[in-house]
């Protein structure tokens, strides 16, 4: 019995392995700077860059958060 759920337990490990990550759809910028609709330019611009930095490669935990968001 142990055997059998030692195999079984391999067999997982080895498939999920192989599984690949995807990527999310989400274009956490675009998805961003959609808010940043202002009819003054200089709020525009201040909007526009919060999502440059909100959406660097380094900020993975805002990333996933707007990614998430509805």
């Amino acid at each position: 019995m142990k055997k059998m759920m030692i195999i079984a337990v391999l067999i997982f490990c080895v498939l999920s392995s192989q599984m690949e990550i995807v990527a999310p759809q989400v274009d956490c910028y675009d998805a961003c700077s959609t808010g940043c609709v202002q009819s003054n330019t200089r709020l525009m611009q201040r909007c526009d860059r919060k999502c440059q930095i909100r959406c660097s490669p380094g900020t993975v935990y805002l990333r996933l958060k707007y990614a998430m968001s509805p």
